[in-house]
């Protein structure tokens, strides 16, 4: 268990689920915005390039809708560009994961492993979040962090 201390994003969100297939269709879009439209480079105050993943306002559970914002960790909510958000996330207590190999595949296989466990890691459902730091950048051998709130 690792203790998460808490944290402010500034980002682009979109609500979705993971019913159907729609989850891969809407983040895909979500992704392809974040990269065409350099939404690294908009964000204010950032604290570093590591890109934020996060899943949050679950209506239940993992097969519930929610909220995804991909972002950057920033130290001030007080310059919000338009058309972005700006949240702050209370940290706690966290499960880590690691996603290795190729992306995205490596990603989505781990949160397999992740929903399968569902009940044993006693998931708070508050916020869940990926960390796309520099070892994301590796081809076949990637890694990305997995971070789930119990």
């Amino acid at each position: 268990m690792e203790k998460i201390a808490h944290f402010n994003i500034i980002g682009i969100k979109i609500e979705t689920t993971n019913e159907n297939g729609r989850a891969a269709v809407d983040l895909g879009k979500l992704w392809e915005q974040f990269y065409t439209e350099n939404i690294p480079s908009k964000i204010p105050n950032k604290i570093s390039d590591d890109i934020y993943s996060i899943y949050t306002d679950y209506e239940s559970d993992h097969k519930g809708k929610y909220t995804t914002i991909i972002g950057l960790k920033v130290n001030a909510l007080d310059q919000i560009p338009n058309g972005m958000v700006g949240r702050e996330f209370k940290g706690g207590n966290y499960r880590k994961f690691v996603a290795k190999g190729k992306m995205p595949n490596a990603v989505l296989e781990t949160w397999q492993e992740i929903w399968k466990k569902d009940n044993e890691l006693k998931r708070t459902y508050t916020a869940d979040f990926e960390v796309y730091g520099q070892k994301s950048r590796n081809g076949e051998n990637a890694e990305v962090e997995i971070y789930i709130a119990i």
